[in-house]
């Protein structure tokens, strides 16, 4: 809890990019129990022409790769954004310990909408979930490239 506000201030940075790439500015990234950052990454639906190519999907291949293993036990996710049904899933295939996100998304994402996965007992993994750190930010951010996008 303590590092939550640094890590999301740099999840902010990647967020940043993918703005700048004119892409929905959604920044993510992985830290380990030791607090080593495995993965730093941002959408880039627009660039690869993926649906997939989600901020937080991207962190996980990258940081599998970095530890060279598919589990990331102990990890911690920060998002600048709530994730969506297919990311938070595979937040809990990929046995992150922790997810904290930066703004509610009550149109897209999994919790807002009650896709509970994180705490579903019926699951080989549950996993601790915070949001709001760095709400105001993140929303910030969101509104101001929403607003663009709508003005052209």
């Amino acid at each position: 809890m303590k590092h939550d506000f640094e890590y999301m201030g740099l999840a902010l940075q990647e967020a940043l990019c993918a703005f700048d790439e004119h892409e929905v500015p959604v920044g993510a990234m992985i830290v380990s129990s030791g607090g080593r950052i495995l993965a730093r990454a941002h959408n880039i639906k627009e660039k690869t022409a993926d649906p997939t190519a989600h901020a937080e999907l991207i962190a996980i291949r990258e940081a599998c790769q970095e530890i060279r293993n598919w589990r990331l036990v102990g990890c911690v996710m920060y998002v600048t954004m709530e994730p969506c049904v297919m990311c938070l899933s595979a937040i809990q295939q990929a046995r992150i310990n922790r997810l904290v996100f930066g703004a509610y998304d009550s149109k897209g994402g999994a919790i807002s909408l009650g896709h509970n996965i994180h705490c579903d007992r019926r699951l080989n993994h549950k996993f601790d979930v915070v949001g709001g750190i760095g709400q105001y930010e993140s929303s910030q951010l969101l509104r101001n490239f929403f607003r663009a996008r709508r003005r052209k």
